[in-house]
């Protein structure tokens, strides 16, 4: 799945540079019509779980990959200075190392706030840099294997690297990605089992996106 998703971003990027070549370029407006843009994307959930750590069973967590549509409303302050909102919501398979152990699944609901600085680069690209926050509410956990588990709720730092190419004076075709820190307390068998899971996702999204 790394595989094909790797190879849905570079065909993107390829995309990206394409958009913003001269053969692309023309004149254009102004591209404050509005405080408010509002992206559609694909978003790859790819999380990161050698920190986790797994009592009594030992080892650390599997947790699976996910692809999964998600919606973002920006509101620029200024022509530089945006705040953005992400949501989206995902269901993820969860497993210990030790012994393929199958922990059931879970859904998560992470909203995630960033405050971005957008680069005014003269060109259709327009590259962007953020940092903030994420919370992540799990619900409609199933156990698997064991007999129930619990996911504690939990706020984590995010971090946001993107650009938006304009396509035309409201359209733009986006690629963004964004490394979120989410690590709840996880409890199995009524507290059986404890885990300190470390899901720290890359969230990587292609989409198009629309300025009112």
């Amino acid at each position: 799945m790394k595989n094909k998703l790797a190879a849905y971003v570079a065909s993107c990027l390829i995309g990206t540079a394409l958009l913003a070549s001269p053969a692309f370029a023309s004149n254009h407006t102004n591209d404050e019509n509005s405080p408010w843009l509002v992206r559609v994307r694909a978003l790859g959930v790819l999380p990161e779980t050698s920190g986790s750590s797994v009592s009594t069973l030992g080892g650390s967590l599997k947790i699976s990959n996910q692809v999964t549509p998600e919606l973002d409303i920006s509101y620029f302050f200024t022509k530089n200075i945006a705040a953005e909102l992400v949501l989206a919501t995902v269901r993820h398979e969860v497993r210990a190392t030790t012994g393929n152990t199958d922990l059931g699944n879970v859904w998560l609901l992470p909203p995630t706030l960033t405050a971005q600085y957008h680069f005014d680069t003269g060109t259709r690209f327009k590259p962007y840099l953020g940092a903030g926050v994420n919370y992540t509410h799990f619900y409609n956990e199933t156990p698997g294997a064991t007999n129930n588990v619990h996911y504690k709720n939990t706020f984590g730092p995010a971090l946001q690297v993107g650009t938006d190419v304009k396509i035309t004076d409201h359209w733009v075709f986006n690629l963004d990605v964004k490394k979120v820190y989410i690590r709840p307390d996880v409890s199995v068998n009524h507290g059986a089992i404890t885990s300190n899971a470390h899901i720290d996702p890359w969230l990587v999204g292609v989409g198009f996106g629309y300025r009112f």
